[in-house]
């Protein structure tokens, strides 16, 4: 892997603790903490961040922990990218704010004409800035709907969406997203999605879209489906990775039928998985792509990116927001973009995953417990089981990732079933500290399911 280090950060890239973790101060932060914020609000790891860059997060404490999950696939380029830092610094001396909708800028033009660029297809295009992903997915639907005049929207078992009424609707897992939150937005259908691991053996991709596709002939009509949404490499619920072909068929199918193809690369975007958008893999190109996390350095902004025609079939002033395409986002989102193309970071997360596929590969020859390893690029889980089936075992896979926090190591959890680890290291992580963050993982699982 190559050291992208240099040019990203001047924090010392070391995992350093100097006190059990969490520390006195967040241990103390965390008291007030409790005593201000909605206990609805979770927290994965109890330490309160003082700086971060390149791989680490250093606390309050002056612990420094690797990262391996880049504030859930934010800051791709690292948290304080010095070409963002200085474009966020000239814009804040600028303005902060107009509102694009009363006194546009050319930031968010500028924006707009890079997602042009840097997404799939060389069709024309048009983008409509938004503050999250929730914000980007429900704005798709909208699109989608208005454009073919049609309701019915698709989505699949272990989808993650958003948080918003409809999103919440369009994703699968109830808790916590869901749970008693209803009722939710109608007209939404799901349907299986292709998941390897737990399909039935030698299911191809396209039997699994020819499968997911029947259920949406008999049960909801092609002629009313509105738009099919998909994650190309499911996030929360567990970084699934549909077999070769699913997604293809289900974007002919939408070609036939006159539905909408929507990629939700809220996630996988931004050369997470290798390439800039996971729909890349296998040649797909969505009629739109919902966009964030990754887009903008750690700054909120979002987009819709599609097809001219799709984009410009909503009326004026049907889409928008106050703080949609904040100057201030559109220059760190420009910014990154310009790092990702001088780092080659599409690159290093081929590369990343070049060192930790192996590596993990190896540790589940010698776990039982370790049912699969998949993903690609610098976007990879391994789902936790009982030794020999297919049975989840979260209970495991919570201890495994808590072992990790108290040696220093920032792991995730996801899965609809709760036993996911996975890891998402900002694609500018050094190759030590990556090597290092596997020999915790490694030592981890020795303890705990030996």
């Amino acid at each position: 892997m190559t050291d992208l280090l240099e040019p990203t950060t001047t924090l010392p890239q070391e995992r350093r603790l100097v006190t059990a973790v969490p520390g006195p101060r967040s241990v103390e932060l965390m008291a007030r903490r409790s005593a201000t914020v909605s206990a609805g609000v979770g927290t994965v790891l109890p330490v309160f961040v003082e700086r971060a860059g390149g791989g680490v997060v250093v606390d309050v404490d002056g612990n420094s922990l690797i990262d391996l999950g880049s504030g859930i696939a934010v800051v791709n380029v690292g948290n304080a990218a010095p070409r963002v830092v200085a474009a966020v610094q000239e814009q804040v001396a600028a303005f902060t704010h107009t509102c694009f909708m009363v006194t546009p800028y050319e930031g968010y033009v500028a924006v707009c004409e890079e997602l042009a660029r840097v997404t799939p297809g060389d069709h024309e295009k048009r983008s409509a800035l938004f503050n999250t992903g929730s914000e980007a997915v429900e704005n798709a639907v909208k699109i989608a709907r208005h454009a073919t005049g049609r309701q019915a929207v698709v989505v699949f078992d272990h989808a993650y969406h958003g948080r918003t009424n409809l999103t919440m609707a369009l994703t699968a897992k109830n808790m916590p997203y869901k749970h008693r939150f209803g009722p939710f937005a109608p007209e939404v259908y799901r349907v299986p999605m292709s998941y390897p691991f737990r399909d039935e053996p030698g299911l191809s991709g396209a039997e699994a879209a020819a499968r997911a596709i029947a259920q949406i002939e008999t049960q909801v009509g092609g002629a009313n489906v509105a738009a099919v949404l998909i994650e190309p490499i499911q996030g929360e619920g567990g970084f699934v990775v549909p077999a070769p072909g699913f997604l293809p068929a289900l974007a002919e199918w939408c070609r036939a039928s006159g539905a909408v193809f929507i990629a939700d690369e809220v996630q996988t975007g931004f050369c997470r998985t290798g390439d800039w958008f996971a729909a890349e893999h296998e040649g797909v190109v969505p009629d739109l792509v919902t966009l964030a996390k990754g887009m903008a350095g750690g700054m909120p902004l979002a987009a819709v990116t599609g097809r001219a025609e799709l984009m410009d079939a909503v009326h004026t002033g049907g889409l928008g927001g106050t703080y949609g395409g904040n100057p201030v986002a559109c220059a760190a989102a420009l910014a990154s973009i310009e790092t990702m193309r001088e780092l080659d970071l599409t690159g290093a997360a081929r590369a990343i995953g070049d060192t930790m596929l192996p590596r993990l590969r190896a540790l589940q020859e010698r776990t039982p417990a370790i049912g699969d390893v998949r993903g690609r690029g610098a976007m990879i889980a391994m789902e936790i089981v009982e030794p020999g089936t297919t049975e989840p075992d979260p209970g495991l896979t919570g201890r495994i990732a808590r072992a990790c926090h108290a040696e220093g190591v920032v792991v995730l959890t996801a899965g609809t079933f709760g036993n996911v680890l996975r890891f998402l290291p900002p694609l500018v992580i050094g190759q030590d500290l990556l090597t290092e963050g596997l020999d915790v993982l490694d030592a981890a699982f020795a303890a705990h399911a030996g």
